[in-house]
């Protein structure tokens, strides 16, 4: 069982991507995406057909990052235990959907230009997310 959110969680998200042949049908993705969960936060790194790099970083260079996907500790669990129950995420989880019906930005980033990123590869990244149905996910509480 893995820790979400940690890096180890991150990485075998991206072990699984990278095994499967998601990037053949979705095309390349370059992309470095960032992951926020309360005050933790993560890089994911895509280049052309594999998720390079893992990581946490500081808010600092998250600011860097082509986007970041903010929401609560308990929005995030919502999402992935979606994505467990249904093997996949379903219409109200989906990144898009998380997207659009936030009342806050979901996907955020200080240049538009690369933030369009999240909606170019939005499939890869949903892709991402969707494989940790295969994961066994823990939760651990937090204060």
């Amino acid at each position: 069982m893995t820790d979400f959110p940690s890096v180890e969680w991150f990485k075998a998200a991206a072990d699984l991507l990278n095994k499967s042949d998601s990037f053949k049908r979705l095309g390349t993705c370059d992309s470095e995406m960032g992951v926020q969960v309360g005050d933790r936060y993560f890089e994911v790194d895509f280049e052309a057909f594999e998720v390079s790099n893992v990581k946490e970083i500081d808010a600092n260079r998250a600011d860097e990052l082509d986007f970041v996907l903010v929401q609560s500790a308990d929005a995030w669990k919502a999402m992935l235990d979606d994505i467990k129950a249904n093997g996949r995420a379903t219409h109200d989880y989906t990144l898009n959907s998380l997207d659009l019906r936030s009342e806050v930005e979901f996907a955020r980033g200080k240049d538009y230009h690369r933030r369009d990123a999240f909606y170019r590869f939005n499939q890869t990244f949903q892709e991402f997310f969707d494989n940790s149905a295969k994961m066994q996910t823990t939760f651990p509480v937090t204060a």
